[in-house]
C-alpha cells in the first residue's frame, strides 16, 4: 500500500534534495511538498484546517529559522517558528495519526564534552537558536509517541541553499583570502545521505520512535572543511585559506558539535 507524506519548507535545502530524489521513485511513496506560503507551520488555524482536509501517513518537517546569528537578536522569531510551530504540527499530526518526522540539530548542545554526543546526553543549548530547537523538540516529545527527531551536524547541499559548501565557493570565486575558524568541530553531513536516511525510516516502516542523531561520520573543524571544499573544487592553489582564531560571531557557537549515530533503524 503505497504511503503518502507531506514535506513542509519545502524551499529549503533539504526540501528540495528530498523532492530531487524523491519526487518520482519505486518505493510506493508519494510525497507532498509544500513551501511556507503554501502551508505557514506557525498558523495554528491554517495547519489544522490542511490536515483535516488532506490524508499523510507522514510529515518531514524541514520547516525551520536557521540563521543562528540574527535568531540572537530576534529570538520571538526563531522561538516562533522551530518551537511553536514545532508544537503546532505535532498537535495536527496527532489529531490524524500522522507519524513526524522532525529535523532538529547538533546545537541543542553546549560544546563543552570531550567526544561525540550521544542521544543519552543531556542537551543544553548556548545560544538562541539552540534553545528554540530544543523547545520544539520538548513540544513534540510531549505531544507525541510517534515521531522521529533527528538531529543532524553541520548540513549542507552542493546544488541548493545558504550554507557554509556554498558560502566557500562563493567566496573563493572573489577573494583572495579566506579566514576560517579552526577552533570549532562538527560532522558535515550532505543533505542527500539525510534524505536517504528519512526516506529509510519511511520505506522500512520503522517503529524506533524517538530522537535520533545523523551525520556523514567523519569529524572536523570548520578550516578543514573548507579545505576540503576547495580541494574537491581545484580551487585550493587559487585562494589562500587562512586559519582564524579568536574567531568571533554575534551567537556563541559549541567548540564541539559531533554527534554520534548509534542506529540506523
Amino acid at each position: 500500500m503505497s504511503k503518502r507524506v507531506l514535506v513542509t519548507g519545502a524551499n529549503g535545502q533539504l526540501g528540495k534534495t528530498i523532492k530531487e530524489l524523491y519526487q518520482v521513485n519505486n518505493d510506493n511513496i508519494e510525497f507532498v511538498f509544500v513551501t511556507k506560503t503554501e502551508l505557514d507551520i506557525t498558523n495554528k488555524k491554517d495547519l489544522k484546517q490542511y490536515f483535516k482536509t488532506n490524508f499523510f501517513d507522514y510529515c518531514i518537517n524541514c520547516a525551520a529559522y536557521t540563521n543562528v546569528d540574527q535568531a540572537e537578536k530576534t529570538p520571538e522569531i526563531a522561538f516562533k517558528v522551530n518551537a511553536e510551530g514545532g508544537k503546532y504540527l505535532a498537535e495536527a499530526c496527532k489529531g490524524k495519526n500522522v507519524i513526524l518526522i522532525h529535523i532538529s540539530t547538533d546545537y541543542v548542545f553546549d560544546g563543552e564534552k570531550n567526544g561525540s554526543y550521544t542521544i543519552y546526553d543531556t542537551p543544553n543549548p548556548i545560544n538562541e537558536y539552540g534553545k528554540s530547537k530544543l523547545l520544539g523538540e520538548e513540544y513534540i516529545q510531549k505531544k507525541l509517541e510517534k515521531y522521529f527527531i533527528i538531529r543532524t551536524s553541520w548540513l549542507y547541499s552542493k546544488k541548493y541553499g545558504n550554507n557554509f559548501y556554498r558560502t566557500i565557493l562563493e567566496k573563493a570565486k572573489s577573494e583572495k583570502e579566506i579566514f576560517v575558524t579552526d577552533e570549532q568541530l562538527g560532522s558535515p553531513t550532505k543533505t542527500e545521505s539525510l534524505a536517504d536516511y528519512i526516506e529509510g525510516l519511511i520505506k522500512n516502516g520503522s517503529k524506533s520512535y524517538g530522537v535520533k542523531h545523523f551525520s556523514d561520520g567523519t569529524s572536523m573543524t570548520w578550516y578543514s572543511f573548507a579545505e576540503q571544499i576547495l580541494r574537491e573544487n581545484y580551487l585550493y592553489e587559487k585562494v589562500k585559506l587562512v586559519r582564524a582564531r579568536n574567531y568571533c560571531t554575534f551567537a556563541r557557537r559549541p567548540k564541539n558539535s559531533v554527534i554520534k549515530d548509534l542506529d540506523t533503524n
